[in-house]
């Protein structure tokens, strides 16, 4: 079952090479039986989009983009569940369910998860940055969410990276007498920060932005440290000279490790959200040892946390979490290189960048 109208071709942002993406024309995905054609109303630009063109980690030609919803225009024959006109949101990964790291509950580690199941053509890459993407079954059976009505596509948009963030805090077991400090208010910062605030925990945020931090307000957080300032002193200061017991480190770049075991107290922890390239981190090994603080990291999205990100968002929306305000700029597909150019150099008043094809 398919809407009327579904062209041949589409625009979308391909990307061809290191720090090379182009608007082009390509030929909207097929789909076959267990699958659907979903045409994309939003998909936000991520940290880790940006580092595969920059870095030319993945070959090419590819479509990037995976925080992506939008409507149903086709469904394949045995899909159960969903019909054309839903509005939806597709997770881009989804684990087996069944191998050992299934098991013990790392999902980001399962061969099966690693696969991506979401495309609008070449290698499958999530797709978003175009106008369909083709989801494959298997996401469709366990990694589609339906849209209500009255939630914007754009807030929906935000079901994996709000996952992905819920999935760090989870895995910290933040208690209400514990301080957490926050390095960066990017948006991923923010809604670190947002989701440690909602456990009780006292949390500080750093950043160099006042901009972000007047944002970051609207989501409770009362506690901003200027980044250009010391940080570890200013942590410290508010722990009875400690240190924070948690500190989430939620900007790119191996130099602040050392900054977050500096600003973590004796036996706190220290989690790593945003070291997603591979390199190495000088810090020193006694803090862990003698002092006992641990160093962990949280990588991408847990099926096991779905529903409640799920309801997390959707009740959100008009229960205090409305994510929408954390969009500072809307792009339409055409101008897509620019969004992408914007989203790789932040500016004080640019928080989640969007690309909207039907801008």
């Amino acid at each position: 079952m398919k809407m009327d109208n579904i062209p041949k071709t589409m625009r979308a942002a391909v990307y061809r090479g290191v720090n090379d993406v182009r608007v082009e024309t390509v030929p909207v995905p097929e789909i076959t039986a267990g699958e659907v054609l979903v045409k994309i109303d939003t998909c936000g630009i991520c940290g880790t989009d940006l580092k595969k063109i920059h870095t030319g980690s993945h070959s090419a030609p590819r479509i990037f983009g995976h925080e992506m919803a939008g409507t149903i225009v086709q469904a394949g024959e045995g899909v159960s569940g969903f019909a054309v006109g839903d509005r939806v949101m597709a997770y881009h990964h989804i684990p087996c369910g069944e191998c050992y790291y299934c098991r013990k509950k790392t999902f980001a580690q399962c061969e099966t998860y690693k696969k991506v199941g979401c495309t609008a053509g070449f290698a499958p890459s999530g797709g978003g940055f175009a106008e369909y993407i083709r989801v494959m079954d298997w996401i469709v059976r366990r990694g589609l969410v339906k849209v209500p009505d009255e939630i914007p596509l754009e807030q929906a948009a935000f079901l994996e990276p709000v996952n992905t963030c819920y999935k760090a805090i989870e895995l910290l077991g933040l208690q209400r007498d514990e301080t957490v400090l926050v390095i960066g208010q990017g948006p991923i910062g923010i809604l670190l920060a947002a989701l440690a605030n909602r456990t009780g925990a006292t949390v500080l945020t750093s950043d160099l932005y006042a901009e972000r931090h007047a944002v970051a307000a609207k989501f409770g957080l009362k506690h901003p440290l200027d980044a250009r300032r010391d940080v570890v002193t200013a942590a410290k200061a508010a722990t009875e000279e400690r240190g924070a017991d948690v500190v989430l480190l939620a900007v790119g770049g191996n130099a602040l490790i050392q900054l977050a075991m500096d600003a973590v107290r004796p036996g706190g922890r220290v989690m790593l959200f945003a070291a997603t390239q591979h390199g190495e981190a000088p810090f020193d090994p006694a803090a862990v040892c003698m002092d006992e603080k641990t160093l962990m990291g949280s990588y991408s999205a847990s099926v096991a946390i779905q529903d409640d990100v799920t309801r997390l968002v959707f009740e959100g929306y008009t229960n205090g979490f409305d994510l929408t305000p954390l969009i500072s700029h809307r792009f339409s597909l055409e101008n897509a290189v620019e969004a992408i150019n914007l989203a790789s150099h932040p500016q004080a008043d640019s928080l989640k960048i969007v690309i909207q094809p039907g801008r």
